[in-house]
């Protein structure tokens, strides 16, 4: 089943990418930014956007293939139907995501939260997260500078306040 429908809306997510055409099949190569990567198999539809164009497309295989994902899209049946979806965004409604234990957020959920000391000194926003051995880190861009935060809550996370758009943190503002 598949249903269009305009371009992306704040209640949607990126889960990844479709890549490239795997076999004659129909098979998808997928980049997964879930953690771990095969989370994305977890959903039984995906939304497909390409071109600014979202349909919603039933899951009906995937797994492991080497160090990624293959998977395959209900009436995606052959190697030329696949290559028409290559480049296309994987988007999940946020309503579908599990609910989190209170404490936990979505990377989504912080990107774009405006980031005050405790002392109330703006540094900026959270631009994007990434993942590092250790913990997750806040990319902050203010006006003056980007800073790398580590995502360590009662540490340097003081509180997250999503409905007020703000993240506060215990940082020294010349660092």
């Amino acid at each position: 089943m598949s249903s269009s429908s305009s371009a992306r809306s704040n209640d949607q997510v990126v889960l990844g990418q479709l890549t490239s055409p795997h076999g004659v099949k129909g098979w998808l190569r997928v980049y997964s930014w879930t953690s771990p990567i095969e989370g994305i198999l977890d959903y039984d539809y995906w939304l497909i956007e390409q071109q600014g164009e979202c349909k919603r497309l039933r899951l009906v295989g995937g797994q492991r293939h080497g160090k990624g994902l293959i998977a395959r899209l209900e009436g995606v049946d052959s190697r030329e139907a696949a290559e028409q979806l290559a480049s296309a965004t994987i988007l999940l409604e946020t309503a579908e995501l599990p609910r989190l234990e209170a404490g936990e957020y979505y990377w989504y959920q912080l990107e774009g939260l405006a980031v005050i000391t405790l002392d109330g000194v703006a540094l900026g926003r959270v631009e994007y997260l990434f993942e590092t051995g250790a913990n997750d880190v806040l990319v902050v861009r203010g006006e003056d500078r980007e800073r790398l935060l580590p995502f360590v809550p009662d540490d340097v996370i003081r509180r997250v306040d999503l409905e007020a758009g703000q993240l506060v943190v215990d940082w020294d503002p010349e660092f």
